[in-house]
């Protein structure tokens, strides 16, 4: 049991009926999930009002209701404290009831476009290599040192952070790694926690099917580094043209890193091959099973968090030596056939550019290059005819297919995506609205020597088709199609 009063500290209250000096059992704002003597934030989301739910809750047991417009019938007994903001009143009050938790271990976001879920699964295996307990938030897992929590959200609610940070403090946990969504930072969900430092990875587009304008989502990721404090460190790329911009009006110490341009840590990519790559690092040279100039300009983020963190040059170097793949981020399998099929998560254009010229970079061109794809339902619809223009493009064949339709017409969304593909590519492409027959398809045209390349869902191992998740990983499905090929020669 906590006390409301000493909860709702720091919170920006307009008004209260009834006492505030009460004992609460928990800070809940899905009225489902209300129980005898909690506190229920109704929150005005973005399709739900949870206003609406205010009787439901207090039915329940909710003994105090936090709001932003009081309702007309007030019950006896029952504490109603209006907010300016119900969304920053929750984080605030999350991270009040678990005696915020942030401000007790190193907790270091990262935000950006692409990149996130690299850096922060990266630098929490370099850290639990040097001898640390470590926590990660992210999209592919929650660990708490080595205790795994299944991720629903990149950046999950509130209440969910602060009680994975609890149980950090509980385990002893010396260092947390998270990924910071812009859809995470508008809702406020990051409100109230502490942070040691931000890294800002890369902005291009996406996610504008939930910001009206790009320059809104650029803002968006801007205010995070706002927010932090002067004793914290605020690590940005000056690579990307928004780099810089991030840093305007940050309190936080100010280091910048680059692949192209100068700047406080830099990379270069000296030799670059399927098996790994060969980069100098400031002044010292380093062997990584990470491919591309993407994961030179990631593994240079990590270096110089690490760093910043207090690590020394040398163990950072040996331990970035060791560090294997993120889990559907260029993830490879070669057939008997020595077909190569490439899994990555690339579901931007800007990434799914990234991973096509990487591919392009390394191969001899003797070799053909499919490339399997599609676009999300329900998402940014602006993107798909510019991923399938870029596949189309960059690959010797391209094949659109569905990724997770969501609640849309697989069909609407292939046939909007072919609207990209320019005039003299279209030889070049084919649809195939089933995703595993695309992936077979792939498989069957590809002779020795070859490349696929299945971009979009990466270590996703669901497909979403009106509401309903069958299993399915592109991985798995690759590596089947590769051993029913070999079992009919």
């Amino acid at each position: 049991m906590k006390n409301l009063k000493d909860i709702l500290y720091q919170v920006s209250i307009n008004q209260v009926f009834g006492v505030t000096n009460i004992e609460v059992n928990n800070v809940v704002f899905d009225s489902r999930k209300v129980k005898a003597n909690d506190v229920f934030v109704a929150q005005k989301g973005v399709t739900v009002d949870g206003h609406l739910y205010i009787e439901k809750a207090i039915g329940l047991g909710a003994v105090a209701i936090i709001c932003e417009d009081f309702p007309e019938d007030k019950k006896e007994g029952v504490t109603y404290v209006d907010v300016a903001d119900a969304n920053v009143a929750l984080a605030i009050m999350a991270s009040n009831f678990y005696g915020n938790p942030s401000s007790k271990l190193p907790l270091i976001g990262i935000t950006g476009t692409n990149g996130k879920t690299t850096i922060a699964t990266l630098l929490y295996q370099l850290f639990k290599k040097a001898g640390y307990k470590v926590g990660l938030l992210s999209t592919v897992k929650v660990l708490v040192d080595e205790t795994e929590f299944k991720a629903t959200h990149t950046t999950p609610d509130s209440v969910a952070i602060n009680s994975y940070l609890d149980k950090m403090i509980e385990a002893g946990v010396d260092y947390c790694f998270m990924e910071v969504s812009s859809h995470g930072i508008h809702q406020k969900r990051t409100e109230g926690l502490t942070f040691a430092g931000g890294i800002f990875t890369n902005l291009s587009h996406d996610h504008l099917d939930y910001h009206e304008t790009f320059a809104e989502y650029r803002d968006v990721k801007k205010s995070f580094f706002d927010s932090l404090s002067k004793s914290a460190f605020v690590l940005t790329n000056i690579d990307d043209k928004n780099g810089e911009f991030m840093l305007q009006n940050t309190k936080a110490k100010k280091y910048s890193y680059a692949v192209k341009t100068l700047a406080d840590y830099k990379a270069k990519v000296l030799e670059k091959q399927f098996s790994g790559t060969l980069l100098k690092i400031n002044d010292t040279e380093v062997w990584t099973k990470l491919i591309g100039q993407f994961n030179a300009a990631n593994l240079l983020a990590i270096y110089a968090a690490a760093e910043l963190l207090g690590l020394e040059k040398l163990e950072i170097l040996t331990i970035i030596s060791q560090l294997e793949n993120v889990s559907g981020r260029f993830e490879y399998v070669i057939s008997d056939e020595n077909v190569t099929a490439i899994v990555d998560y690339a579901h931007t254009p800007d990434a799914l550019k990234n991973v096509l010229e990487t591919i392009n970079d390394i191969r001899t061109g003797n070799e053909k290059l499919y490339t399997v794809v599609g676009c999300g339902g329900n998402r940014d619809k602006t993107k798909r005819p510019k991923m399938a223009h870029i596949a189309s493009q960059l690959s010797d064949q391209a094949i659109f297919t569905s990724d997770n339709p969501r609640a849309e017409n697989p069909q609407t969304i292939l046939e909007e995506m072919e609207v990209g593909v320019a005039a003299e590519n279209y030889r070049k492409t084919l649809s195939i609205l089933d995703r595993k027959q695309a992936i077979k398809t792939a498989c069957k045209f590809s002779v020795s020597g070859d490349i696929i390349l299945i971009a979009g869902k990466g270590h996703e191992d669901y497909q979403e088709v009106n509401g309903v998740r069958t299993h399915f990983n592109d991985l798995e499905e690759v590596t089947n199609c590769f051993s029913q090929l070999k079992n009919n020669l």
